[in-house]
């Protein structure tokens, strides 16, 4: 992400365990297209959701 971006234009996802929506953080800027989760807990989650 190139500075100057603003909070409302980043890019965001639904995540797969709790369907909210989460933006993008730059601890994901490697990896972005393989995040699916807003957080730990939700990844951690995930295999009890059906």
């Amino acid at each position: 992400m190139p500075k100057g971006i603003k909070k409302q234009n980043l890019p965001s996802k639904i995540c797969y365990t709790c369907n909210l929506p989460f933006s993008w953080r730059k601890k994901w800027k490697k990896e972005w297209e393989n995040v699916k989760y807003c957080s730990e807990k939700c990844s951690k989650n995930k295999a009890k959701q059906v």
